[in-house]
Order: structure tokens, then C-alpha cells, then sequence
């Protein structure tokens, strides 16, 4: 009998991939266009112009891609139950010494509310990218605007991002094996989504 469940397909996975590689590559050509202090990354793409142009077609990549992803998943993280909330009263237990459970489906309320937050950033930031990039085909006051909002959701995203990749390493052993292997062990399964566990073997975890 198999110790580990399917949690993602190859085909989630490669998605998510495209999603992580193409906003990290946002990340580092983006630094040198956010702040001077941060010049010394064009290096690393051939210089300022490479990094713009590379900048852009990420961009584009991360826009469709992460928008997909969330429609994919739309159902599963736009729903609250209550033990939802009770996660979300208890900070999903890890203000607590003592072990919290909850009853879980596939995503908890962190992995939900981070997907929606990334979907809004991934428009706004998509929406003030095409103003940035065209700078002179609208009014100078929307090209600011769009400089400041995109600005502000930059640092917004990498602070989530932070969080979710810590989360998904240290913070919870064996997550990370999902997004690399497709399957999880059971055993992490009946810990931290006993009712998507329930829901894909009918076991009672």
C-alpha cells in the first residue's frame, strides 16, 4: 500500500513552475528599475535595456499564466467554511506551543487568501505595466499613478511570496514535495488537510 496521494497533476505543476520562474525573473530585472541601489542586477541580463525588454516579455508571461492558474483553481480557493474561519481566528495555529488541528480541505484559508491576493496583484500590476511601458500614449498623471501602484504591489508580492515559500519549506516539512513530485505523504495529508484527504481516498484520517 502506497504511503503518498496525488495532490497535483504534471500539468498543475508545470503551470506553477511557469508562474514561480517567470515572476522571479520580474523580481531581479525589476530591482534595477525600482531603485538605483539595485543597478548592479542589469549586469546579470546584459545590461538595462536587455533587462527591460526581459522584464517585459516576463511580464506578459506571469500575467496569463498566473491569471490561468487561479481560474483553474478559482472554486477550491474562493470558498470559506467554518473551519476556515476557525483557522483564521486561530492564525492557523502557529501562535500556539500546543498542536491546533483543523479540519482542512485542499487549500487552508493562507493558501486561499494568498491566491486571491496574488490574482488582484497580478492585474494591477499587469493593468500599470501597460501604462508604464507606453508611457506616452496616456496622460502623465495615470503613467505616475501606475509607476507608485506598481511600485507598492512589487513590494506587496515579494512580502507574500516570502511568506508562502517558508510556509511551504520550513515552516510545514513535506509541502514542498506536492509542487515537486506531485504526491504528498498521507500521513502529512491527515495532518494538515484531513477533510481533502477524506474527500479523494474515503478514509477517515
Amino acid at each position: 500500500m502506497s504511503k503518498y496521494i496525488e495532490r497535483f497533476s504534471p500539468s498543475e505543476r508545470v503551470l506553477h513552475w511557469v508562474v514561480t520562474c517567470s515572476f522571479f525573473t520580474l523580481l531581479f530585472t525589476g530591482l534595477g528599475l525600482y531603485s538605483r541601489l539595485f543597478h548592479g542586477y542589469f549586469g546579470l541580463f546584459g545590461g538595462g535595456q536587455n533587462a527591460i525588454f526581459i522584464h517585459k516579455v516576463g511580464g506578459v508571461i506571469f500575467f496569463f499564466s498566473s491569471l490561468y492558474m487561479f481560474i483553474n483553481h478559482k472554486k477550491d480557493v474562493s470558498s470559506f467554511d467554518d473551519a476556515d474561519w476557525q483557522w483564521i481566528r486561530k492564525y492557523g495555529g502557529y501562535l500556539t506551543k500546543y498542536g491546533t488541528h483543523f479540519d482542512i480541505g485542499k487549500y487552508n484559508p493562507g493558501q486561499k487568501l494568498f491566491a486571491v491576493f496574488i490574482a488582484a496583484a497580478t492585474l494591477l500590476l499587469g493593468v500599470t505595466g501597460l501604462f508604464i511601458w507606453m508611457p506616452t500614449a496616456f496622460p502623465r498623471w495615470i503613467v505616475q499613478l501606475s509607476l507608485m501602484t506598481h511600485g507598492l504591489m512589487f513590494v506587496g508580492a515579494i512580502m507574500f511570496v516570502v511568506v508562502h515559500v517558508y510556509l511551504a519549506t520550513i515552516g510545514n516539512p513535506g509541502t514542498i514535495e506536492a509542487m515537486l513530485y506531485g504526491a504528498v505523504r498521507k500521513i502529512w495529508a491527515k495532518k494538515h488537510h484531513p477533510k481533502w484527504y477524506k474527500d479523494v481516498t474515503g478514509e477517515n484520517p
